[in-house]
């Protein structure tokens, strides 16, 4: 493709026809920020019975301005058997079964007792049912409770446990594998050689993908030879295949050529980005493939706006990053053709735009909060105004 497509459509493309991947059933404990796959009913009551809100005593509300004599204890767990009868209460503690009989509660401080008699020594409840939750007040067995399509959230598993559930069916996690390439890589803790680097994208786009919600695997560094990376690629046992480097068209960017080699399907992007222009979209046979860029700042950006997007679907969200509208500290000049993302942080005067945007600078991009969004050919822009950021200071990480 001899043209520059635009992101918009290249994600448009890319998110075409993806939906949730089947469910699984786990362990509530294994279920936070997962998507509930199917609707979720009760099976249980809550509260099972009509229980104290309120540590006191249980009476009758035709008896409150009358003296009482106390007949017995409930407790949580420990109800008591009998049946409040005219002139009668029993202590009663929070979370206790409601006796029969009763259908008020005075708060202990509103009471006087001198061994087992009782008297109101305030004002007293305020109306009939005062103090006591009732059966069902929260929900009753069969009621519709968390609707598929939800991501899962510490309150909801509270809730699926109320209502009697141990285990709940959710979108399975997407599997990613990353083929990271280059004979000039060592792995992060190694001494770099004459003519060596660091590899620091797989650390950085693994977290990345495992905050997205993915199961991230990584092989290791893959030399530049056609028949380790063929193997690499077929090994994968992956939703995603993400490789990092040698998708160019140079002489030793072999990843092209492999894929073509091994059949897949593939659509190579020239994308009117910057950072990360070349990306590489296709499948092998069935699993998606993204080739992304080597240079880590353009690994990241076209992580975070490509696979990203593409885990949260598969995961069964949406896939919208958190865009805020952040006033400009600083005026920025007219853009060129290509949609632009500048590193940059949060001032008192708004979002402020690192003087380096090198896509080679790990530094800056570890200190920005904030991309700030340059759309193709949009005029300079004034301190003072308005311009969407993503937030990656407020991207929701879930390990």
């Amino acid at each position: 493709m001899n043209g520059l497509l635009p992101f918009e459509t290249a994600l448009a493309r890319l998110l075409d026809g993806v939906t949730a991947l089947p469910a699984q059933l786990l362990p509530l404990d294994d279920c936070a920020g997962r998507v509930l796959a199917a609707d979720l009913a009760a099976r249980l009551t809550q509260p099972p019975f009509a229980a104290a809100a309120m540590d006191g005593y249980a009476i009758r509300w035709a008896d409150r301005h009358q003296p009482w004599q106390v007949v017995g204890e409930s407790a949580a767990g420990h109800g008591w058997p009998g049946h409040v009868g005219k002139g009668e209460a029993v202590r009663i503690f929070t979370g206790a079964p409601l006796p029969a009989g009763a259908d008020v509660i005075v708060v202990q401080e509103e009471v006087a007792r001198d061994g087992n008699s009782a008297r109101l020594a305030g004002t007293g409840p305020p109306r009939i049912g005062a103090h006591i939750r009732a059966a069902g007040q929260d929900f009753a067995a069969g009621a519709a409770l968390i609707a598929a399509g939800t991501r899962l959230l510490p309150p909801h598993l509270g809730l699926a446990a109320a209502a009697g559930h141990g285990e709940l069916p959710v979108v399975r996690r997407p599997r990613v594998t990353l083929i990271a390439t280059g004979d000039e890589l060592v792995p992060p803790g190694t001494m770099p050689g004459p003519g060596q680097i660091v590899s620091s994208n797989p650390a950085m786009l693994a977290a990345l993908l495992r905050g997205a919600g993915a199961v991230v695997h990584d092989p290791g560094l893959i030399r530049d030879d056609r028949a380790a990376l063929a193997a690499a690629l077929t090994a994968a046992d992956a939703d995603l295949i993400l490789t990092i480097g040698g998708a160019s068209v140079g002489d030793h960017d072999l990843v092209v050529p492999v894929l073509r080699d091994l059949g897949a399907g593939l659509d190579f992007w020239k994308i009117a980005l910057r950072p990360g222009k070349p990306l590489l979209a296709g499948t092998l046979n069935g699993t998606r493939v993204l080739g992304l860029p080597g240079n880590p700042v353009s690994a990241f950006v076209t992580a975070l706006l490509f696979a990203v997007p593409l885990v949260a679907r598969l995961a069964g969200r949406g896939h919208d990053l958190p865009v805020q509208r952040v006033p400009l500290a600083d005026p920025l000049p007219a853009n060129g053709p290509r949609r632009d993302h500048l590193r940059a942080r949060r001032t008192p005067a708004g979002a402020l735009a690192f003087a380096a945007q090198d896509s080679a600078l790990l530094s800056l991009l570890a200190k920005a909060e904030l991309l700030i969004i340059r759309p193709p050919h949009a005029p300079a822009a004034a301190a003072g105004e308005m311009v969407d950021c993503i937030a990656l200071d407020m991207f929701q990480y879930v390990f």
